[in-house]
């Protein structure tokens, strides 16, 4: 949730569907006279300085224009944040990798970055997005994987037609794979604040199948044994095909 400014901030807290489900029962066999006690014990804690983590292929065409593509390292504190955001790490550190793998050599810069603070306010995000502006860098498209290692079914666009054109031209490319979700939707925390200082920024989301992505998000339960290798890996083929093909293509089009 957010706060409009102006508003006095008020406590807030969110639980499981499964608990709100017991809670309604119990209610509607009392006929709505229970008593709820809910305890909370949050508080903020004073800054501490982090750092986000950035690399690169430089382009041989188009060295000032920069694709980036990234994740948060931060995570809940109640599980490790395999998914949320371990998985999105691997995506986009693996999708550079084999790039460089395959020696290839982009016409845009193509730029990794690993956010810091995507949980408590996206710091990262917002300084990232600052920082390059006032250095006076292009940047034409970012990538984000943020929503789990599962397996691959597509990417969101968020920004203009062009765009969301551009990235279903690749459908026939993608389709045997079952990765042809492409939608204009949502991008990403941590690429959000790019938009607002670049009006003509692509913004991409990597989209993989979402059935068990809350059996594990902010719980217990997201820890690195389950995430699934297969999944992983496939993850991160489909957002390094992505990022080629953007790569080799988007001049087109500009």
């Amino acid at each position: 949730m957010n706060y409009q400014e102006g508003l006095k901030a008020i406590p807030a807290a969110a639980i499981s569907t499964k608990d709100a489900t017991a809670l309604e029962e119990v209610m509607e066999k009392d006929n709505g006279n229970v008593n709820f006690h809910f305890e909370m014990d949050c508080k903020v804690l004073p800054e501490k300085k982090s750092h986000n983590v950035i690399a690169e292929l430089t382009g041989n065409i188009y060295p000032n224009r920069i694709i980036t593509i990234g994740a948060h390292l931060d995570s809940w504190d109640v599980g490790e944040g395999a998914h949320d955001d371990g998985a999105g790490i691997v995506h986009t550190m693996e999708a550079l990798r084999i790039l460089k793998e395959l020696n290839y050599k982009p016409k845009h810069t193509l730029r990794v970055v690993f956010f810091m603070n995507e949980e408590n306010g996206n710091m990262g995000g917002k300084t990232y997005a600052k920082k390059v502006k006032k250095e006076n860098e292009e940047h034409i498209l970012a990538i984000e994987s943020d929503r789990g290692g599962f397996s691959p079914r597509g990417f969101s666009v968020d920004g203009k037609a062009k765009h969301l054109a551009l990235i279903q031209s690749f459908e026939k490319i993608f389709a045997p794979y079952f990765v042809h979700y492409f939608e204009e939707g949502y991008g990403g925390v941590d690429i959000g604040p790019l938009k607002k200082e670049y009006k003509d920024i692509g913004l991409i989301g990597f989209v993989p199948d979402s059935q068990r992505y809350f059996d594990f998000h902010h719980n217990a339960n997201d820890v690195f044994e389950n995430v699934n290798k297969r999944e992983l890996h496939l993850g991160a083929a489909a957002i390094s095909s992505l990022v080629y093909l953007l790569d080799k293509y988007y001049s087109e089009v500009n």
